[in-house]
């Protein structure tokens, strides 16, 4: 029986604060479908309050002018003490969202402690600072932190993704408004303690769980510089849409279908091995899952059985079962949206390999079985749309061209991979492909590098020096002759 975890109080400006509001947000199990906790739901008036303090901290307050050394010692206290609590990260997120406990331990807690150390790396070695030549003199050239960010994350990964802004919003000097989503909420008050502790300065860091409407007026709010938005590609739309009325940069990490490509030269057990948990990882709930696998004609049937008896063997159950591979859904709305589209699937044609329901003996909790569709055309709905749901496609091509053609046919743009005896051909094959990250007989995310996507699958970067770059601005300083 999980203990219900009820807080009364906001996180703003660093201290626990009454909420403005008499809302709140009933947390409840995907698994068992009962309540397990609940917060308060921010109101505008505390959106109000918040984006003052963060104003006030950043304008006036420390944190920007304290030097790049201390601001590093007290990130390095947040990575320090999220190692310390993954495993209770990892618990409260396996039971808001259903991701099984041993994925929450190393993707959803250490996965962050992981963003955390990178981010610390890459600042360390940024050049903030750097005099050129000019075409009419010296200049200086400087990289200052954006100011006031509003970052909003979603349910899926809260705390990888709220590591994945706050560490370059923090390191380069900005004050943030973190917005988690109200499916999950509550790991976002353990990493509030955690700051607390690690003394950010007042005004820092404020947490605002919310729905949709309070999350919207945070970001069209005139006091917020950035959004750093992660979500679906709709969401991501109106994201933009409000964040333009006051000329406030954003960054988007939005949705995915990505393509495993597997050439005919490649190894069909370590091909299998490697991509069924790349295709469904986090129970499928995740943007860069690899849900199109493209399998050669020629070999179309051998990977359709190894791909199914795979699916298939996947142990599903309660999340926090340390032997779960494959958990519920977030939430029934995700669990009827993934029976709809098998629903759609089998209409247009696709047949289920293995899979396309409930699972058995597992009548309460918002639960699908892993399913494979194969004999998919490309220009079908569940080939082309994003489920977010353990739903995944196999998809037979000719030759290497039409493969290539499959792969990049598609609105998203967000990672990918190929899978071939031949490295140096998979990175000619990588090359040609229209996505943002792309993997060669692997998959992985490295937090030194670039991340995001092309097309709708979003704007900007995150992760590496790239990511950091999102959080500054850049000032050109004409210099005399002679300086």
């Amino acid at each position: 029986m999980t203990e219900l975890v009820e807080h009364g109080h906001l996180f703003i400006g660093g201290e626990w604060t009454e909420p403005l509001g008499t809302d709140t947000i009933r947390v409840v199990s995907p698994h068992t479908e009962q309540v397990i906790g609940s917060v308060p739901h921010a109101s505008r008036a505390d959106v109000d309050r918040a984006v003052a303090v963060a104003r006030k901290a950043f304008d006036e307050g420390p944190w920007p002018r304290l030097s790049l050394d201390e601001r590093i010692a007290v990130v390095t206290r947040i990575k320090d003490a999220i190692a310390v609590r993954h495993e209770e990260l990892a618990r409260s997120i396996s039971s808001q969202n259903g991701s099984p406990y041993s994925w929450s331990v190393l993707a959803q807690a250490l996965g962050a402690m992981m963003v955390y150390d990178s981010a610390i790396k890459v600042a360390a070695d940024y050049p903030y600072e750097e005099r050129r030549q000019g075409a009419l003199g010296p200049i200086l050239v400087r990289r200052e932190p954006v100011g006031v960010v509003a970052a909003v994350i979603p349910w899926n990964v809260p705390q990888f993704v709220a590591a994945a802004k706050l560490a370059p919003a923090l390191l380069t000097g900005c004050s943030v408004i973190l917005k988690p989503s109200p499916e999950a909420p509550l790991d976002s008050y353990i990493l509030a303690d955690i700051a607390r502790e690690a003394g950010l300065p007042e005004g820092v860091l404020s947490v605002l769980p919310a729905d949709r409407e309070v999350s919207e007026y945070l970001v069209g709010h005139p006091g917020v510089d950035k959004v750093s938005f992660t979500g679906s590609v709709a969401a991501g739309r109106r994201v933009m849409e409000v964040a333009a009325r006051n000329l406030t940069r954003v960054t988007l990490e939005l949705g995915g279908k990505s393509a495993a490509v597997i050439l005919p030269d490649a190894d069909p057990a370590a091909t299998v091995a490697g991509i069924v948990p790349a295709a469904w990882m986090n129970n499928g709930q995740a943007c860069v899952a690899q849900t199109r696998i493209l399998a050669p004609r020629s070999r179309y049937e051998e990977y359709a059985d190894a791909f199914a008896a795979a699916a298939g063997a996947l142990v599903v159950g309660d999340p926090l079962d340390p032997a779960t591979q494959l958990g519920p859904l977030v939430a029934q709305r995700q669990q009827q949206r993934s029976l709809d589209y098998i629903r759609i699937g089998q209409e247009e044609g696709a047949k289920i390999l293995t899979g396309g329901g409930r699972p058995a003996g597992l009548e309460r909790g918002w639960y699908v079985e892993p399913t494979l569709f194969g004999d998919v055309d490309n220009s079908m709905r569940i080939a082309r749309e994003e489920i977010f749901g353990p739903v995944v496609c196999l998809i037979p091509y000719g030759d290497e061209e039409e493969a290539l053609r499959v792969a990049n046919d598609s609105e998203f743009g967000l990672s990918g991979s190929v899978w071939t005896a031949d490295v140096e051909h998979g990175v000619d094959f990588a090359r040609r492909v229209r996505t943002g990250t792309f993997n060669v007989n692997t998959f992985s995310l490295d937090m030194l590098g670039p991340f995001g996507g092309y097309k709708n699958s979003g704007l900007g970067r995150e992760f590496g020096p790239e990511g950091l770059s999102e959080y500054l601005e850049h000032k050109m300083i004409h210099l005399p002759a002679g300086a």
